[in-house]
């Protein structure tokens, strides 16, 4: 007998009697089978790590980028199906600008999130259309602030200080949840990411598979290469 759930899980506009949509937890579920990502703020800005556990050696690491760049202010990363991934992103690109062309100005974070989560959430509410099987975590600096914004498949989003989506996340959150504090200089958010990733797989961990973003208020974006990972390591 097939569970009771499995009448209402082929469209994602029709709630089940207890109020889940179930399309939009399947959605999740890939995004548990994505690479091990972490965002976390800085006193100067927000680091973003990736780690790329691969299954096979026959991949060519390199040519999967996980963080990509949306304006000079903004970077994102991607938990979840690719394909998903670069159609959302270029979308991110066109709202930043778009709202440059017209005003002449880096758009507010909060802004492009709000407005890229209300086209998410367009695929929960119309048949025929599938919920994007992916988290972005979105990163930046304006005149707010300095923000770190992960969206959900229903179109839901939040604001955080640290963030961890993927493989292993929930033991990550923990550690992270134990060992963040709001004060951290770039080298101990580097190190604290590093480790927590470190103690949550067991076995011995590559380097060529790490991808590391910043958006720093001095700087600006910038990506570490593989020998200041391997010092960071």
């Amino acid at each position: 007998m097939e569970p009771f759930d499995s009448d209402y899980d082929y469209d994602s506009t029709i709630f089940t009697p207890n109020g889940r949509l179930l399309q939009v937890e399947y959605a999740r579920e890939a995004i548990k089978k994505g690479s091990t990502t972490i965002g976390l703020k800085y006193r100067d800005g927000v680091i973003i790590i990736t780690y790329k556990d691969v299954s096979t050696k026959l991949i060519e690491i390199s040519s999967i980028e996980k963080i990509s760049q949306i304006d000079t202010n903004l970077i994102s990363a991607y938990v979840g199906l690719s394909a998903d991934a670069r159609h959302l992103i270029d979308y991110s690109q066109d709202i930043a600008a778009n709202y440059k062309l017209w005003y002449d100005e880096e758009i507010n974070i909060r802004n492009l999130v709000e407005e890229l989560c209300e086209y998410v959430h367009l695929f929960t509410t119309f048949g025929g259309l599938r919920p994007f099987g992916l988290v972005l975590l979105i990163a930046g600096i304006d005149s707010t602030g300095i923000h770190l914004y992960a969206t959900d498949p229903s179109g839901s989003f939040l604001d955080y200080k640290a963030i961890c989506e993927g493989v292993k996340s929930k033991n990550i959150l923990k550690y992270l949840n134990k060992h963040y504090n709001e004060n951290l200089t770039f080298n101990q958010a580097i190190k604290l990411a590093i480790d927590s990733i470190k103690k949550n797989y067991k076995r011995k961990i590559n380097i060529d598979f790490f991808e590391v973003g910043i958006i720093d208020k001095n700087i600006g974006f910038y990506k570490l290469n593989k020998s200041a990972i391997k010092k960071m390591i």
